[in-house]
């Protein structure tokens, strides 16, 4: 890029936490007294207080971020529950207010409990409706199916206990299995009533045990894979929120210098992460600045109509050299703002003629035309 510089950007790690902490509390706002809390309490720590305070203040995040994992999955059991007609209870959400990290935690132990439990009788209820399914209409016959006994057992013993065991298979079943694995595993099963003994019940419960088990893998995959939608939706949303941080604290750093920063250059918007500075006294010169991903900030002066004489590209010097103290002074301003920059490039002030803007380069094409038409008319 002529004519300007490029610096590397790392984020303070107080910036980092409080920017992701925000998103958290946005969905947990009960808990915005003690995340500004401990906000403030990182802010105001000393340079030797310091990591402790980021260190609580990380300990807060990732237990309130817990509690919204808790809460989410509160919800999805919920939603199971009324998908199977299931009334099974479940804890409730928690609104984090003023709890403690240590109380959050304690939370978060009880609720998994609690949850494994609802889980565990919602796959119960699952194998149930699986097995009312079945054997109603084989409860005459099974018995006398399943051959002869050393001890005759009472009528519809045989029954119950194959159902028995079908529900016991059944109901490791995962309560949120697609309603696709849920055919399968019941197709499976639906051949139990019409076994002829023993040996075929046995191998008609192995192919439901695998197909149960094949059904639990999907889900698990399937889990997983929302996991991973969502960290990487997490991802993008804190790159977002970096990205607009340190374009905000750019913005905010000139201004202070006295630039007037355009939200635009052309074609391009503060929303592509480009703005353009200039200054009262600029006549004929702007500077385009870009923000790449919160990690490059990429500026180059550039000219809005070409450079026509010796003084045009003294002013261009003397231009190029005010803007560069000022990049220094703003590199200041950033540091404060927890925006440290490094820079790893930049073109010395005179060093290459000032590029000229697209939309002045096809003003000047355009009026070259005209006098080439006019001198041939001439």
């Amino acid at each position: 890029m002529s004519s300007g510089v490029e610096a590397d950007i790392a984020l303070d790690a107080a910036v980092v936490l409080t920017l992701g902490m925000n998103r958290a509390l946005g969905r947990a706002a009960g808990a915005a007294g003690r995340g500004a809390e401990a906000m403030a309490a990182l802010a105001a720590a000393k340079t030797e207080e310091r990591a402790a305070a980021l260190a609580q203040a990380e300990a807060y995040e990732r237990a309130l971020r817990r509690v919204l994992e808790r809460n989410a999955r509160i919800a999805a059991l919920a939603e199971t529950g009324r998908r199977l007609g299931a009334d099974v209870p479940l804890p409730r959400p928690l609104q984090p207010t003023e709890q403690d990290v240590a109380e959050l935690d304690a939370w978060c132990a009880a609720t998994d409990t609690a949850l494994d439990e609802a889980e565990a009788s919602l796959s119960q209820h699952l194998a149930a409706q699986i097995g009312e399914q079945i054997f109603p209409r084989a409860a005459a016959s099974l018995g006398a199916d399943l051959g002869p006994r050393a001890e005759t057992p009472a009528p519809g013993e045989a029954h119950e206990s194959v159902r028995h065991r079908l529900e016991r298979v059944v109901g490791r079943l995962l309560p949120d299995v697609s309603a696709e694995d849920r055919r399968r595993v019941a197709e499976a099963a639906a051949l139990l009533p019409d076994a002829s003994g023993e040996a075929e019940a046995e191998a008609v419960l192995t192919e439901v045990r695998l197909r149960v088990q094949a059904a639990n893998a999907r889900t698990r995959e399937r889990r997983e894979e929302e996991r991973r939608r969502a960290a990487a939706r997490e991802a993008a949303e804190q790159a977002e929120a970096e990205r607009r941080y340190v374009l905000e604290s750019v913005t905010a750093a000139f201004e202070e210098l006295g630039y007037e920063v355009q939200t635009g250059f052309e074609t391009l918007t503060a929303a592509d992460g480009e703005v353009v500075l200039t200054r009262g006294s600029w006549a004929e010169h702007r500077v385009r600045m870009r923000v790449d991903d919160a990690a490059q900030i990429r500026a180059a002066m550039v000219r809005t109509r070409p450079a026509e004489s010796e003084d045009d590209r003294r002013l261009d010097v003397e231009r190029e050299r005010e803007w560069c103290a000022a990049f220094e002074a703003a590199r200041a301003r950033l540091a404060d703002a927890g925006v440290r920059s490094k820079v790893t490039w930049r073109l010395e002030p005179g060093v290459r003629d000032l590029p000229v803007t697209d939309r002045a380069r096809r003003s000047g094409t355009r009026q070259a035309r005209r006098r080439e038409r006019h001198r041939e008319h001439g």
